[in-house]
């Protein structure tokens, strides 16, 4: 004969407590198909960021080069100002010089004929 051994409710771990659930609810988990989709909506979010990155880093090279061409053709008006400067003391100079007061001044006696 076999033995029998009492087990109450308590022991077996449904408890009928005040404010407490007797059902016990299965965990549900996804399926393959919504961690499919899940795992590919994580990856275009993920490309989305990494294209935006992309374009900003672009977008500031572009800022970056207007600003060295700006640079640039500053640089080279400044060189145009420089020789217009020199040239105008220099004829300035010439004009004040005592060699210069010394010279005759030019006149065109006439063209050579062929």
């Amino acid at each position: 004969m076999r033995s029998q051994t009492y087990v109450t409710r308590r022991d077996a771990g449904i408890s009928f407590a005040r404010g407490r659930n007797t059902v016990r609810y299965t965990k549900r988990n996804l399926g393959a198909i919504s961690q499919i989709l899940v795992v590919s909506m994580i990856t275009l979010v993920f490309g989305l960021i990494y294209v935006a990155e992309g374009t900003k880093a672009t977008s500031f090279d572009y800022e970056i080069s207007a600003v060295e061409a700006e640079i640039d053709d500053m640089t080279a008006r400044r060189d145009d100002l420089a020789v217009e400067k020199a040239r105008l003391t220099s004829v300035a100079a010439a004009k004040n010089s005592t060699v210069a007061a010394a010279m005759e001044d030019s006149t065109v006696t006439g063209y050579a004929a062929n």
